[in-house]
């Protein structure tokens, strides 16, 4: 049986140079004459079909049949809290910040990403979530799209980390950048139950997680299992933007969760070449909003076009803009700041 296990220790998991049995992942194993059948335990499913290959490819000339299976996974309940008394699954975080919207496209993840900058450059330690699962954009938007999951001693997983914050995304997970996670629900809230638990954020003072657009599953399931200090909503002037935030706001003011503000994004245009200034998507929607549902109005971000590459080249704003780029989040988050009663 050494003599396996030692085989065994040969197999790296893909993608890192670890092996299966320092990662722990060999569940057990049976031999019984001309047979061999080994049990995994892997959460991630992409990545058993081609540690299978290899365990089979290991130990061909000694076995007529090799049986490589998943363990089956434990069925737990992970809504154990509610949103009157959430559970915490992130008690090293001293705050939660949930960046959410009503509708995709608005910029919710850039307003995620450079909230999350501004923070630490005012010498917070600040974690960010991307539970945006099925567009994850936060690895492009921080250089870390070509980083893959690491594990360290303590079998957590180790956050990317770049511009003085710590990053975690599905997708980071993935085999390759375009790899759709045709996931159910269900599935999709495991994955971000186990980023609150398994990686290892150390402690922080705040975890920006970017929500995905809406108000499904994810949204109600974070609400039940953390204790969210403030969300942060972000929109366009735009009324179809506006009619959907609505929804978001009700949201959060039915199951008790405090809102931290609303942004307006892609609030205004001025043009390069002249210096006028155009209401794309309208004027005044964002102020007019926040006023009609007395939430915080914590500020007005333009439709820049170097805002955007920034975002396309994985460097935010509020780290490489210039002052006027970088001061409209800079005045957000000291908005945010006098807005909400944070844990400092």
């Amino acid at each position: 049986m050494k003599a396996i296990w030692k085989k065994l220790e040969c197999i790296k998991y893909p993608g890192l140079n670890r092996n299966i049995v320092e990662l722990k992942l060999v569940d057990s194993v049976k031999e019984e004459k001309d047979r061999l059948e080994v049990v995994l335990s892997i959460t991630n499913e992409e990545a058993f079909p081609l540690i299978e290959a290899d365990i089979k490819d290991v130990f061909k000339d000694y076995y007529r049949y090799i049986h490589v299976k998943l363990k089956p996974k434990e069925k737990k309940s992970i809504s154990y809290g509610s949103t009157a008394k959430p559970n915490n699954r992130a008690p090293y975080a001293k705050n939660i910040i949930a960046v959410t919207s009503g509708k995709g496209g608005v910029g919710k993840s850039t307003v995620a990403v450079n909230i999350s900058v501004a923070l630490a450059q005012k010498g917070y330690r600040v974690g960010l979530l991307d539970a945006d699962v099925y567009g994850p954009d936060i690895p492009r938007m921080t250089q870390t799209g070509h980083e893959k999951l690491r594990w360290g001693n303590n079998n957590k997983i180790i956050p990317s980390e770049n511009f003085g914050i710590k990053i975690m995304s599905v997708g980071l997970t993935t085999p390759r950048p375009d790899t759709p996670l045709v996931w159910r629900s269900s599935v999709a809230v495991s994955a971000l139950i186990q980023f609150l638990e398994d990686v290892d954020w150390g402690e922080l003072d705040f975890l920006v997680i970017d929500m995905p657009p809406g108000t499904g599953d994810i949204q109600l399931t974070m609400a039940q299992e953390l204790p969210i200090t403030a969300s942060v909503l972000v929109t366009t002037p735009q009324m179809v933007s506006v009619d959907d935030v609505s929804r978001a706001i009700m949201m959060f003011k039915d199951i008790g969760v405090k809102i931290g503000g609303l942004i307006e994004n892609m609030s205004f245009f001025i043009a390069p070449d002249t210096g006028k200034r155009y209401d794309i998507f309208g004027s005044g929607a964002g102020e007019s909003l926040a006023k009609k549902y007395g939430i915080p109005f914590l500020g007005k971000i333009p439709l820049d076009m170097k805002i955007r590459e920034f975002s396309d080249s994985g460097t935010p704003a509020i780290a490489v803009g210039d002052a006027r780029q970088k001061g409209y989040y800079k005045n957000i988050v000291e908005n945010l700041l006098k807005e909400v009663a944070f844990k400092l």
